[in-house]
């Protein structure tokens, strides 16, 4: 049972990447492909319908979280405090912003919300990323299971790190690359015109970066954790996972070559998947790292709920995850095709 809700919180979680991903890297590169009030109002409208939707996914893991590993969930939310409480805040004024930018006519007021939406996107995703690179690089925790980390400390990894290092502000970076391409993907194969074109220029550049940070990723991972490879060297199927962020770069570079959009935003959602579960197969089952002692580490032996609690709770979440991903393929089917300006609709 532990395994299970381990592989369903990760799932949950890569979804979430996914979709509300996308949703980041367009707010990433909105002033980056949109030049004047009409071409910004067809990149909000590329993701209108769906990215408070895709928002679902991160409440699920939490939930799930909370229900499966409570113990897990107490230390992560009450050390993580501040970076938590800031990603709240960042998640509010990214849907203000997308939400409050039509209520008044103005070109300062529009102006005004598009920054908000564009920068809180993007601290969001290093944020993503940086809280992914803390639990892989371990954090302080104590005998009674709890810890606390400054903002930053001396930028090394040790003992005592901060939340913000050298190697968390790697994975932040990481995140913000990667979210950007998809984003960027994304919007080529919603739109048309000068938007489809600079989204794809956006998109290409990118890759030569994402390429880059993901190399420099898994060498900083292995210097700090070399025994992430004991489960790859024990169970060879986890090669799959390497696999799929090879696969995922390769056919993204060629998708873009022959300007094939889908296949190349599809190929972005593969290499997320692939980074995030060759990380998590790495980890199992430990989920959250001690820095200051292996013995404190939290696993998902020591940090589960009871036995009878996980058996019935598969039954509820097959019937949630069931309608969820019904709901969301009739979403999508009901989105699909192009976007364009309809004058007297929002955004």
């Amino acid at each position: 049972m532990e395994t299970f809700w381990f592989i369903a919180v990760a799932a949950m979680l890569a979804i979430y990447v996914v979709l509300d991903g996308f949703d980041l890297g367009t707010g990433i590169i909105h002033h980056l492909v949109a030049r004047d009030a009409d071409e910004r109002r067809i990149v909000l409208r590329a993701i209108g319908p769906v990215w408070d939707g895709n928002e679902v996914w991160l409440l699920a893991a939490g939930g799930t979280l909370f229900f499966a590993f409570p113990i897990l969930y107490a230390a992560s939310f009450s050390g993580f405090y501040l970076p938590l409480m800031m990603v709240l805040w960042l998640l509010m004024l990214r849907g203000i912003g997308i939400e409050l930018r039509s209520h008044v006519d103005n070109g300062l007021w529009h102006s005004f919300w598009d920054f908000v939406f564009s920068f809180a996107s993007a601290l969001l995703s290093v944020f993503f990323g940086a809280a992914f690179g803390n639990v892989i690089r371990g954090v302080p925790l104590n005998a009674d299971k709890v810890f606390f980390e400054p903002l930053w400390t001396d930028f090394r990894v040790g003992s005592a790190p901060g939340i913000l290092d050298w190697y968390t502000v790697l994975a932040g970076l990481v995140a913000l690359v990667a979210l950007t391409v998809h984003g960027a993907n994304y919007i080529a194969a919603k739109t048309e015109g000068d938007i489809n074109q600079r989204a794809r220029r956006v998109a290409a550049l990118g890759w030569w970066a994402l390429v880059l940070v993901t190399i420099l990723s898994l060498v900083a991972t292995l210097s700090i954790h070399p025994q992430l490879l004991d489960n790859y060297r024990s169970r060879l199927w986890g090669a799959l996972f390497p696999l799929l962020v090879v696969v995922g770069l390769g056919a993204m570079k060629y998708s873009q070559r022959v300007k094939n959009d889908w296949p190349a935003f599809v190929s972005s959602s593969i290499y997320l998947v692939g980074m995030l579960g060759g990380a998590a197969f790495g980890m199992y089952p430990t989920v959250l790292r001690a820095s200051t002692d292996a013995r404190y580490s939290l696993t998902i032996y020591n940090s589960s709920a009871g036995a009878y609690g996980l058996r019935v709770g598969v039954v509820w979440w097959a019937i949630g995850a069931t309608l969820t991903i019904l709901y969301f393929t009739f979403l999508y089917r009901l989105f699909r095709g192009k976007v364009t300006v309809i004058e007297g609709e929002g955004y």
